[in-house]
């Protein structure tokens, strides 16, 4: 299957209406798209995947090979074959606190972000206008007291003596919002599910950013837009590169669905975090429904 490309340039002209029609179909149908001309600095992209491969070799490589996820690989096992941090952006930053991230690193990293913040924005407004509400719907939706959520997942998936026993990733949803990934142009491994086939998706050329839609996404589109189960493959070959910035609501934002519809109301993120902590793996249905009879004052944070 040819996985969908929204050309952002076309947005200006005659295309506009077509454009739009593809991004739609993709976010019904795929859950997942490609997006070019999305005005993002090429040289900038380069030289954030170029500072984070250096720093994984310079600070993790070591040290994961010499873990016990690595050095325990004997058996098939339920573990994540991956070396990743987190930071979060907004709406306050750790990104000083993160040890050993050089200074260039964060400074660069730090203007990426401020430039892909943009590009999530024009997608929550094209979203919000292909689902025929109002443009800035999902960006107020998401935004708690101080605006949406925003933080990066770093990862390599190392190269794997024993791919078979071992994912990259195990199987899962997304809890968030919307998903922008800039990732390795030369080792594959990523998959998302679709009509009950495992789809690869390559690596990213000519300076594209893969985007998917999360839980929440899903929720609050009445289920239009679906959240799609995807993996990473453990590969022997090449050492896959993944920086995944997360456009999710704040976790005091409140979520809603259209009232007639039967996902859940009315629940802080923050909750659905909690209960995706321990269930991330699982299927999401079981989750919808805990947080349903959580907001009706009926549940706790288990399923």
């Amino acid at each position: 299957m040819e996985i969908p490309v929204i050309d952002l340039s076309q947005l200006e002209g005659e295309n506009r209406s077509k454009t739009m029609a593809l991004l739609h179909e993709a976010c019904e149908k795929w859950g997942f798209f490609q997006v070019e001309n999305h005005g993002l600095e090429k040289k900038l992209m380069d030289k954030v995947k170029q500072l984070v491969n250096a720093h994984y070799e310079e600070n993790l490589k070591e040290s994961f090979y010499e873990s016990e996820t690595a050095k325990g690989l004997v058996n098939k096992c339920d573990i994540d074959w991956e070396s990743s941090f987190f930071i979060w952006h907004r709406p306050a930053s750790n990104i000083n606190d993160i040890h050993d991230l050089s200074e260039n690193l964060r400074e660069i990293m730090d203007e990426y972000i401020t430039q892909l913040i943009q590009l999530a924005e024009q997608l929550s407004q094209l979203m919000s206008e292909n689902l025929g509400l109002d443009r800035d719907y999902i960006k107020k939706t998401f935004s708690g007291a101080k605006g949406p959520s925003v933080g990066t997942k770093v990862a390599k998936y190392p190269e794997c003596p024993r791919p078979e026993l071992v994912r990259g990733l195990r199987e899962h949803t997304d809890a968030g919002g919307i998903i922008l990934l800039l990732q390795d142009e030369r080792v594959p491994g990523l998959e998302f599910s679709k009509d009950g086939e495992w789809i690869k998706i390559p690596p990213s050329k000519n300076n594209t950013i893969f985007v998917n839609t999360g839980d929440q996404l899903e929720v609050l589109s009445n289920g239009r837009y679906k959240s799609t189960l995807h993996r990473v493959m453990a590969g022997k070959e090449g050492s896959r590169l993944s920086i995944a910035t997360f456009y999710n609501p704040a976790g005091d934002a409140i979520i809603s669905s259209a009232p007639e519809f039967s996902y859940p109301q009315n629940y802080k993120f923050q909750d659905y975090l909690k209960l995706y902590a321990t269930t991330k793996f699982s299927d999401k249905g079981p989750r919808f429904e805990a947080m349903k009879k959580l907001a009706n004052g009926h549940g706790s944070l288990g399923v």
